[in-house]
């Protein structure tokens, strides 16, 4: 029964973003199989070849390896209130959104020394060839499963103003559809397991292809602009500009994470105390909303329930809000159910994400606002449901 709620699942998600189809006659169904075909190979070798849960389990340990030295910058400016085993104990904005910056500066020179450039362009042209996606928006899709939505794009600035309408729109879906390397230390900190971010991240690219394609089919004449190559982040002069100018941004991004943080939960908690005089709060509205969504994914009982209001907190309020809720219920779910909630609410996808998608890339080309404005909110939506469709796939592996 659950395969057979799957499988549903997977027909009502391309089936919806057909709905909402910009053109829905020039759709190419023969990329779109070939494009499903390809996600359910990508997440059959993560999550059932043993060589493939290997490569997760090792990248993984090298990651949240990584992540720890944060906290040695972490304690010294800010001594015992940066160590979770100290007397005030874990405290979210010294220990979590402190290492965003520690990330985002490590991200920074990576980018500066071409190291993501070589990985990006190597994995991007692959997947243009197997899909028929363009060099540029290939780029944009890869460099997706490392970046936010703002800061892929950086890395191909320059050829934004000659990509088509299709092309942007993989561009948004990928950007929207995604997490960022820089804020995945958040996550983990909040009880999400790496693995299971990292099986979400690395579907990214093809799920976006597919479902974006679908949304905006390829009609306009792609441009041709030869070798494609990528900017690096900043124009940074070396080294060390590139991590100074990393940490900003990393401040930067921790500060606009802990004051949404606030303002949202507070926000909540008003919308909570005004509907507890009907005997309601937001999180029961939530989770019959998005209830239907839970029941394909084969859960049962009140996990269907739960998984609405995950579902719900995510796409209306953030994906922190989300996976601040599942982090304490995973030790009680089973592989399967946790797996796949953990995937479905990975990514940028929710309402704020379209101003910040709209601004962040109109900076890089103000010719391509109005395009994006166009574009949005089918981006947003897209990008939602690529992470649900990760998830329905991944879910059907795992009844093997």
């Amino acid at each position: 029964m659950k395969l057979i709620l799957n499988i549903l699942g997977i027909c009502l998600v391309i089936g919806f973003t057909y709905l909402i189809s910009m053109n829905r006659k020039a759709v190419n169904f023969k990329n779109t199989l070939r494009a499903l075909v390809g996600q359910f190979i990508i997440a059959g070798i993560l999550v059932k070849l043993p060589q493939g849960r290997y490569v997760i389990q090792k990248v993984s340990g090298a990651v949240e390896k990584i992540l720890s030295y944060g906290s040695e910058g972490i304690q010294f400016v800010f001594g015992s209130l940066g160590d979770p085993t100290g007397p005030t104990g874990f405290i979210f904005a010294f220990q979590t959104l402190t290492n965003i910056i520690f990330i985002s500066a490590l991200v920074a020179v990576l980018f500066y020394t071409g190291v993501l450039g070589f990985v990006v362009s190597k994995i991007g042209k692959l997947i243009g060839k197997i899909f028929k996606t363009s060099e540029v928006e290939s780029f944009v899709a890869v460099a997706n499963m490392f970046l936010g939505q703002t800061d892929s794009p950086i890395l191909v600035a320059k050829y934004l103003k000659i990509m088509t309408d299709s092309e942007v729109m993989l561009v948004l879906v990928s950007g929207m559809g995604s997490m960022s390397v820089s804020i995945i230390a958040g996550y983990v900190a909040l009880g999400i397991p790496m693995e299971s971010l990292l099986i979400a991240s690395t579907m990214v690219p093809v799920g976006s292809i597919l479902l974006s394609k679908i949304v905006a089919p390829q009609t306009e004449k792609i441009r041709e602009v030869g070798e494609v190559k990528m900017d690096r982040k900043g124009n940074n002069e070396n080294v060390l500009d590139a991590l100074a100018a990393g940490a900003i941004d990393g401040m930067n991004m921790a500060m606009a994470i802990g004051a949404s943080l606030i303002a949202i939960i507070a926000i909540v908690a008003l919308v909570n105390g005004i509907l507890s005089v009907l005997g309601l709060s937001l999180e029961t509205i939530l989770s019959y909303l998005f209830a239907p969504i839970g029941y394909f994914m084969g859960l049962e009982g009140g996990q269907v329930l739960t998984a609405g209001e995950l579902l719900g907190s995510k796409l209306v309020l953030n994906e922190f809000v989300a996976f601040g809720k599942l982090g304490p219920l995973l030790p009680a779910m089973t592989e399967r159910t946790g797996l796949i909630l953990a995937i479905s609410l990975a990514g940028f996808a929710n309402l704020s994400s379209i101003g910040i998608c709209i601004s962040g890339i109109s900076v890089l080309c103000p010719e391509k606002r109005p395009t994006l404005a166009k574009l949005a909110l089918r981006a947003m939506v897209s990008g939602f449901c690529v992470s649900l469709l990760s998830a329905l796939i991944v879910g059907i592996w795992l009844l093997f």
